[in-house]
């Protein structure tokens, strides 16, 4: 069987593996590799292809024997072949760019646009917007300060290369909007997770956001044609997209107390063959107490402090089942990160239903009044509301089909 992978530094989010496992049938592996062994790994692998990631798609090439002209042009390789004369390289990131212009809807002709970033990719994504027609300028992370922004308050169009914002520094953001008061359209090159930070700002103004999970898949596929020298069907691109949104997408509920959040979850999960996170029980596990103590002896808002915390922490991880508390949606601050990977589904269930046995605050207001400030903020989370009964597996079978109903662009 043929034999390819990844190399780069520091591989332990790829995606890559999977994308391939899905297009075509040969081995791929994860080949991390430091700077000084570099030279080593490329003499002794018995690779027959790899792509190359950060920090080696410079670095690489004075080990080709050659490349086509878009990679010579671009001085940047992400693909490799092995040829009779040595290593051949491609660059298949533009292609991928490209095809994320296009899955955005947005049109860079005659646009504005800002780079951030001038490290490894850039130079594609600026040749991919000049290719479209964009006005293109790159903002460098030496040149990324409060000072230089106002020079570039005209731009219209932000692409963002650099790895801020990137899984495991969730929820950190390149640069501030509002620096950009014509922005209509920002472009982050990250997949993981799948909304960083700067998309979620964007779309809070109301702006067209889209992340790099598109890239990387268009660019797997243009890698998997040359490492097999055949065509990969659009529609099996297409598939591969929306299985890997699907597979790597949290699941996030939340509801009243007692509505059985975490009875459904841990169906659902079981179901779906996902493993199942209860915000609940984290918190309760890293406080060393139950929660009902934990109000009495530190008070609400250190519990809520500590949930958020506990969100952040499991908001990071994707394809998992999560159970919120039901008071998680009274925290703005929450929503971003539970967002940022999962679809949000709002558990609705009769108040004469709803258990109250351990629920300090249900226990405290009344069901009906904590309902009535509740909903709004249930609502405002939430993708979806599902109506949910007694019969559990009728209940899972419902949010099943309504997951496969959202489009994987959600928040994508």
């Amino acid at each position: 069987m043929a034999k390819f992978g990844l190399l780069g530094r520091k591989l332990g989010h790829s995606y890559s593996p999977w994308i391939h496992s899905r297009l075509a049938n040969y081995e791929y592996g994860l080949y991390e590799v430091e700077p000084q062994d570099l030279e080593q790994f490329l003499n002794q692998t018995d690779l027959d292809g790899f792509n190359v990631t950060i920090p080696y798609k410079k670095e690489i090439i004075p080990f080709l024997c050659g490349m086509t002209e878009t990679a010579a042009r671009l001085g940047s390789v992400n693909t490799v072949i092995r040829t009779p004369q040595g290593f051949y390289g491609h660059n298949t990131d533009l292609d991928g760019f490209l095809f994320q212009i296009e899955q955005s809807g947005f049109d860079p002709c005659e646009k504005k646009a800002l780079v951030l970033g001038s490290g490894g990719v850039s130079p594609t994504v600026c040749a991919a917007l000049e290719q479209k027609g964009a006005q293109v300028r790159v903002l460098s992370h030496k040149e990324n300060t409060p000072e230089n922004l106002p020079r570039f308050a005209d731009t219209q169009l932000l692409v963002n290369t650099s790895p801020v914002g990137m899984f495991p520094k969730n929820g950190e953001v390149p640069v501030d909007l509002n620096a950009f008061p014509h922005l209509e359209c920002v472009l982050d090159l990250i997949f993981n997770p799948f909304q960083t930070a700067l998309m979620a700002r964007a779309r809070e103004r109301g702006l067209i956001a889209k992340g790099g999970i598109s890239m990387l898949v268009r660019q797997g596929v243009r890698a998997c044609e040359f490492f097999t020298g055949q065509q990969i069907d659009a529609q099996l691109e297409k598939q591969v997209l929306e299985e890997l949104v699907q597979s790597r997408r949290n699941i996030v509920l939340v509801g009243m107390p007692g509505c059985g959040k975490t009875t459904l979850g841990t169906a659902l999960a079981e179901f779906l063959g996902r493993e199942f996170a209860d915000t609940d029980e984290l918190i309760c596990q890293q406080a060393g107490c139950s929660i009902p103590q934990l109000f009495q002896s530190r008070g609400e808002a250190s519990f809520r402090e500590l949930e958020h915390e506990v969100i952040c922490q499991t908001g990071k991880r994707a394809g998992l089942v999560i159970a919120t508390g039901g008071g998680a949606v009274t925290v703005e601050k929450n929503y971003e990160p539970l967002a940022q990977n999962g679809v949000i589904l709002f558990l609705q269930r009769p108040l004469e239903k709803l258990a109250k046995e351990g629920r300090p605050l249900s226990l405290a207001v009344p069901a009906e009044e904590l309902y009535r400030r509740r909903l709004p903020l249930y609502q405002r989370f939430a993708d979806v509301c599902v109506p949910c009964g007694d019969d559990i597996a009728a209940n899972v079978r419902a949010l099943t089909e309504v997951i496969h109903e959202i489009s994987c662009d959600q928040r994508t």
